[in-house]
């Protein structure tokens, strides 16, 4: 971590006293990329006590709503955090940082596993351990469909999914996973964090993304890179002029990407500068991890992989029809297994349209492919256009656009349409230095797909709206740019 280094007998001293001095929960976390973070973290496991994690970029309302829906009793969080005013209201349990700053920027397990009695709860299978069904972690949506809701995950839920990972991706006690990824939410916290503290593994948490810092990182550990695709973009544009950063990745063990759909050309470009292929892999906060690539097979850009041991995944059409793997037809991506959640916050029931004979509708719009990867399109609420009769899915506009080198950045939605009922139009980055007329766009998707999914109109815009998982907000894109005109 970038203000101290931790071993797993120090993880493990710390924690448990913390541990004993926590009330019956729910508690927030003020989750900073921190020591304490993980030691709270770690601290409300072993206790058996629900964890709140709160992004420190919230604002006042975000914060307000979390506060309301949740009821947190008390505030985790260093001595030295400065609180917002809503959460310094709360009383504080301050969290000790155990190694003092300047140390390594690391959560090591330097001194190996057999150091700690079981800094990991989910790791100690003794009868103090709390039971598997308890609430451990309630993580709140990114919220870009309406107000953040607040996921309930069990330790049961959690165990499983970073079990299944750890088989799927070959995960031990040797690896050191890097990222630089926020502690507020799934990718980060519980892949991220608790899944190498589960196996014994290690944890470099560079505390802010930035090219230097991750060779650095890949180049001391041989470590298992998580990231997002805006930092493998970043990573990419580096590699292209630097050889150190082309040869920190291929040192790499492993190159995961997640929270969003790598782009192709990114994906081609990797292999080409390192000789490395990404694994991608497909999840929600209600279900963790659903789907994966696996690093042993073959790579294919745009397939999130195979379900996950213990997942079982149906892709289905309007009627509930399982669609045939034919690659080609689309269908909303419906799953059930162990990772899958059961409540929101204060036990409030997800609708009954979510779930069906112990199905849940994630929402997101897949092909099925013969071997039964899955090729993610985008979502049903925002990526699925109805277009003059047609079921048009916006993430096979986008990935024909990406292709185009005047192309850098894409995103496709639907608009209203009089006549069509919605047309499809184009929000593009510029790639640097190129220029295309809307004509050569729109002509470069109709000669690659049906003719019927080519961009309606193109707007240009200096970025796209993302989150902080890089994730792009469609329902701010009219933001970004006025229109110009239909095509």
């Amino acid at each position: 971590m970038p203000d101290g280094r931790l071993t797993y007998g120090e993880l493990d001293s710390t924690s448990a006293q913390l541990a004993t001095r926590l009330p019956a929960g729910p508690l927030a976390l003020w989750a900073t990329p921190s020591v304490a973070t993980v030691v709270g973290l770690l601290a409300a496991l072993r206790a058996g006590v629900p964890l709140i994690p709160i992004n420190p970029k919230s604002g006042d309302m975000e914060i307000a709503h979390v506060l309301a829906d949740a009821a947190p009793r008390a505030t985790l969080a260093s001595a030295h955090a400065e609180l917002p005013a809503a959460l310094a209201a709360l009383p504080r349990i301050e969290v000790s940082g155990g190694a003092g700053p300047g140390a390594a920027a690391r959560t090591s397990a330097a001194t190996g596993p057999s150091a700690a009695t079981g800094p990991s709860p989910a790791a100690d299978t003794s009868a103090r351990e709390p039971p598997e069904e308890i609430p451990a972690l309630i993580v709140y949506t990114s919220g870009t469909t309406g107000m953040p809701r607040g996921v309930v995950h069990t330790r049961r839920s959690l165990m499983s999914n970073l079990d299944a990972l750890a088989e799927v991706w070959g995960l031990t006690s040797a690896d050191v996973i890097v990222h630089a990824l926020p502690l507020f939410h799934v990718h980060g916290l519980v892949l991220g964090t608790i899944g190498p503290i589960r196996l014994g593994a290690g944890v470099r948490h560079l505390g802010r993304f930035d090219v230097e810092s991750v060779t650095k990182a890949l180049v001391a550990d041989s470590g298992v890179l998580f990231a997002v695709p805006a930092m493998y973009h970043r990573l990419v544009a580096a590699a292209e002029h630097d050889r150190d950063v082309a040869g920190a990745l291929r040192r790499a063990r492993l190159l995961v990407s997640g929270s969003a759909a790598l782009p192709v050309d990114v994906h081609h470009a990797i292999q080409r500068l390192a000789g490395r292929r990404v694994v991608e892999r497909y999840g929600m906060t209600e279900t963790l991890i659903i789907a994966s690539t696996r690093p042993q097979e073959r790579s294919r850009p745009g397939y999130v992989g195979r379900p996950l041991p213990g997942v079982r995944v149906r892709v289905r059409d309007e009627r509930g029809a399982d669609v045939p793997a034919d690659d080609e037809t689309i269908g909303s991506v419906w799953v059930r297994g162990p990772s899958v959640f059961g409540a929101y916050a204060n036990g409030r029931q997800p609708a009954a349209e979510a779930f069906e004979d112990g199905w849940f509708a994630t929402g997101d719009l897949a092909a099925l492919a013969s071997d039964g990867a899955l090729r993610l399109v985008g979502r049903q609420s925002t990526d699925l256009i109805k277009s003059g009769g047609y079921r048009i899915a916006a993430g096979e506009i986008e990935s024909v656009l990406l292709s185009h080198p005047a192309v850098s950045e894409v995103a496709v939605r639907g608009v209203p349409d009089a006549e069509l009922g919605e047309r499809v139009v184009a929000w593009i980055v510029p790639a640097g230095g190129r220029h295309a007329e809307d004509g050569e766009l729109i002509d470069h998707v109709a000669r690659q797909l049906t003719p019927h999914k080519r961009p309606r109109e193109i707007r240009r815009v200096d970025s796209l709206p993302r989150n902080e998982l890089g994730k792009v907000q469609k329902q701010l894109l009219d933001r970004a740019a006025p229109p110009l005109g239909r095509a």
